[in-house]
């Protein structure tokens, strides 16, 4: 199997992250404004794509969804799960 280009592939996992980011943020102003929101499936979902830090500075920068016990503790284990894979990856 061809070894993917890692220029790529950053810039596929910074559009991700981007789009994990900007989700949450577009969420948080719907909640606001009391329009029809990004479901929390959804917004999970997007995160497990390998846009976790996106995902956690989004609830960060825009304080979203941090009450949640599925999101306050579901993404960082997301994060774990993707660090670990990601080293798995670059040793093994």
């Amino acid at each position: 199997m061809p070894t993917p280009d890692p220029e790529q592939l950053s810039l596929l996992l910074a559009i991700l992250n981007a789009v994990a980011f900007f989700a949450y943020g577009i969420d948080k102003f719907l909640a606001k404004s009391g329009k029809r929101r990004i479901s929390e499936k959804a917004l999970l979902i997007l995160t497990a794509l390998l846009a976790s830090p996106g995902g956690i500075l989004g609830m960060v920068l825009f304080n979203h969804k941090t009450s949640k016990p599925k999101f306050r503790y579901g993404v960082p284990a997301i994060l774990l799960a993707h660090a670990v894979l990601g080293y798995w990856l670059a040793y093994y």
